[in-house]
């Protein structure tokens, strides 16, 4: 019997929906992969956003200033300097001063409204003044605004250099109270009109931009927000690819998850990029506006604003000194969109149409090239600070440089030094030169100049170029004697006789004087009001090479000096700027004020850091600093210095010094009058003759700008302890009160002592002879390159 076999037959297989479940399941690993990649990646941008948001977000330029101008009754200036001043700082010449930074003169009077300035003690608020004069002196200092007339009031200092970061950006930091409304509502309006209400980027605002766009024909509005250009210029570069423009829109999501709008928008006022000044970049509303405008924020017009606006789209292709058309264009433009958002009504956009750009010269740069002073300024700043400090923490220095001082030295160095070339035939250029001018009683230096071409920023004479001191030396050999009351006065006799020293390698040193005559015995005064060798070398020896050298020491020199009978006659080597020290102890009255160029040093919040206080220290006795500026006021009056005497106005008196080198290598004067201390240097420097003296070269460029500046008259207290006497005939002159000789000690007028009255001009003719003694010519030697002075 046949059987029926069953087959069981296998389910079929069903394959879709394994790979429906692999494929979700690996859908799941990868958004899980994606999304723990783009957590980790979020974390790592976080990182990066925090961290510079919250840390040092730019690089600030250290801010030097010169002195800030102080305007009081009394104090001498004329309208002409003041104004002179003000145009240093821009200020505007308008015919009513009714904002800030502006001014008008009328005859001796001049009506000016001052800029507020943040200074190291406070802040300065602007103020309306009317300033009258009376011939070179300020008469009165007047509030125009009502109130109180001001006892002192203190314009802005001038900016005049800044120490840039490497990568050369600028830009004035401003808090975000500080942004003008209408500066920010305009922005709004212009690049994103949802910043107050949108997560870091705006699918609606781009939809609405480029609807704008497309009506208008050419780009009004940018596409991006406000946080996404401040990732673009703060973190990124800018690229235009798709994965920089993801990243800029990440960026921007977590860094207004971490920050309010107001520190966003504060760091997109200060790092926008708005234009070019030569290798400086200017970025920041606060800058462009000094840049463009030479005016605060808080000044800008309606019209102006609307420009720096209208200039974030393409800063370079809208600058309006380069493309004012471009620039004014676009302005316009902005004015029209702020009239539309209901930022300015109708009639105040066309009335800003009207205007000019308004771009001015000069703003938000430094107002003057001073590389010598700025050098001098970096030297003793990197006592206190490291280099990257002043490139990065954007200090402000306050320095002591006196603009008005500068600015006439700088004009009569190389005025004069042309006029000598001329006359002398010498070839044009050959000639260089350095000066240093300081204040007697601060001891701090108004104005220095490095060489006949005052911007060049090389090889600094006023602080590099070390030269032989020659005659300069004396007064401190005299001052030496006059502290010795016991046995020197200024009438005390002494020799100018020949001195002949063996200098240790078998010859001798004979020095002789300049007119290679012997005087004899002299008053001790005349030595130094005629700068006889001969009489000084004398002196010196008897007092001893040793405490002439302390002497120097004592009044400032730091220069290792060697301790030769050579140096008595200026085989002492010292540069400008330490010959203006030394002087400037002896015009004080012997008190030593190490010369400083800057006055305060605060940081970008204005707090103050360093003080660079006056510091005094007594050194010489007054008494004998007395008598020595005594005799070298006779130096100006009818010695070697004659020649400036006769120029000095009634009245006015000063003191000084001539030095001329061996083979007339080196020209000097140093010299001072009541409040200035000044300093000059002529010569070449390949070392050759120039065949000038003290009085021929340096007192002529000396004499040229400091007898344009205001001096006090020279007119030193008498010290305790001082006389006046007139002694066996002779001059009225001062004594220390218990050594004043007595007639027993006269013994007739001295052999060769000069008549009061008689002019010595060192190297101009010969001097007075009375009875002199013949002497040979000393053999030829170089005083001071010699085995003597190494």
């Amino acid at each position: 019997m046949a059987t029926t076999r069953k087959v069981r037959r296998r389910p079929p297989r069903r394959y879709g929906g394994k790979v429906l479940g692999f494929l979700i399941r690996a859908g799941l690993l990868l958004a899980l992969a994606i999304g723990l990649g783009a957590t980790l990646y979020g974390i790592h941008l976080d990182r990066i956003v925090r961290a510079k948001f919250e840390g040092q977000r730019w690089a600030l330029p250290a801010r030097v200033y010169a002195r800030p101008l102080e305007l009081y009754a009394g104090r001498q200036l004329t309208a002409g300097e003041l104004e002179q001043e003000l145009q240093r700082l821009n200020y505007r010449r308008l015919t009513e001063p009714t904002s800030p930074g502006s001014y008008h003169r009328d005859g001796e009077q001049i009506v000016l409204r001052t800029r507020p300035f943040r200074f190291w003690d406070g802040r300065e608020p602007s103020r309306g003044l009317r300033v009258s004069f009376d011939g070179h002196r300020v008469s009165a200092v007047e509030a125009v605004d009502g109130g109180p007339d001001p006892a002192l009031v203190r314009l802005d200092a001038m900016l005049i250099a800044s120490i840039y970061p490497t990568h050369n950006e600028d830009r004035i930091l401003v808090r975000r109270k500080d942004l003008p409304e209408l500066l920010v509502h305009t922005l709004y309006a212009v690049e994103d009109r949802s910043f107050e209400r949108h997560f870091g980027v705006d699918p609606r605002g781009i939809a609405r931009a480029a609807y704008s766009n497309l009506m208008a024909g050419s780009v009004v509005e940018g596409a991006s927000t406000l946080t996404q250009q401040l990732v673009k210029n703060f973190y990124l570069t800018a690229d235009r690819t798709f994965e920089r423009k993801l990243k800029e829109a990440f960026m921007a999501v977590l860094l207004e998850r971490r920050y309010t709008k107001g520190e966003i928008l504060e760091a997109y006022a200060n790092e926008i990029y708005l234009g070019q000044d030569g290798s400086r970049a200017i970025h920041g509303f606060g800058l462009a506006s000094r840049f463009y405008f030479n005016k605060s924020l808080a000044d800008l017009s309606v019209a102006e604003t609307a420009l720096l606006v209208g200039m974030v789209q393409a800063p370079s292709s809208l600058d309006p000194r380069r493309r004012p058309e471009a620039a004014l264009k676009r302005r316009n433009l902005v004015l029209d969109i702020m009239v539309r958002d209901g930022v300015v009504d109708a009639a105040t956009a066309v009335a800003a149409k009207a205007e000019s750009l308004g771009v001015v010269d000069g703003g938000g740069r430094p107002a003057g090239e001073y590389p010598a002073f700025i050098t001098l300024v970096r030297r003793q700043l990197q006592r206190d600070y490291r280099d990257e400090d002043l490139r990065s923490e954007g200090l402000n220095i306050f320095t002591t440089l006196d603009p008005l001082v500068q600015t006439t030295v700088e004009r009569s160095v190389p005025e004069r030094l042309e006029a000598i070339e001329t006359a002398r035939g010498k070839r044009k250029g050959s000639l260089e030169a350095a000066a240093v001018v300081t204040s007697v009683a601060q001891g701090e230096v108004l104005a220095l100049v490095g060489g006949r071409d005052s911007t060049y920023a090389g090889f600094n004479r006023a602080l590099d170029s070390v030269r032989s001191i020659g005659s300069l030396v004396k007064p401190a050999v005299y001052l030496t004697a006059l502290t010795h009351p016991d046995r020197y006065s200024l009438s005390t006799i002494i020799e100018d006789k020949a001195v002949s020293i063996p200098d240790g390698t078998g010859a001798r040193w004979e020095p002789s004087n300049y007119s290679h005559r012997v005087y004899g015995e002299i008053p001790l005064y005349e030595g130094l009001v005629r700068s006889l060798n001969l009489a000084t070398v004398n002196l010196g020896m008897d007092l001893g090479v040793d405490e002439v050298v302390d002497t120097l020491y004592r009044l400032g020199a730091q220069r290792r000096i060697a301790k030769v009978p050579a140096m008595l006659l200026g085989a002492v080597n010292l540069s400008p700027l330490e010959v203006a020290q030394v002087y400037q102890s002896i015009a004080a009255g012997g008190y030593r004020s190490p010369l400083r160029a800057i006055r305060e040093v605060v940081d970008a919040e204005g707090r103050p850091l360093n003080r660079y206080p006056l510091a005094v220290e007594a050194v010489i006795d007054p008494r004998a600093a007395y008598l020595t500026t005594w005799a070298m006021q006779r130096v100006v009056e009818r010695g070697t210095a004659g020649w400036l005497g006769r120029q000095l106005p009634e009245g006015q008196r000063m003191a000084g010094k001539t030095g001329t080198t061996n083979g007339l290598r080196d020209s000097w004067f140093a010299g001072f009058s009541g409040d200035k201390v000044a300093v000059v240097w002529v010569g070449r420097d390949d070392f050759k003759p120039m065949g000038l003296t003290g009085s021929s070269g340096a007192l002529r460029v000396w004499g040229d700008f400091m007898l344009k500046l205001e001096n006090e008259p020279l007119t030193p207290l008498l010290p305790e302890g001082v006389v006046q006497a007139q002694v066996c005939g002779g001059p009225e002159m001062p004594y220390v009160a218990d050594y004043v000789p007595d007639a027993e000690r006269c013994g007739g007028d001295a052999a060769g002592q000069a008549q009061e009255g008689e002019a010595v001009v060192e190297g101009e003719g010969q001097p007075p002879a009375q009875s002199p003694q013949r002497q040979q010519p000393a053999r030829e030697q170089n005083l001071f390159m010699s085995d003597f002075y190494n």
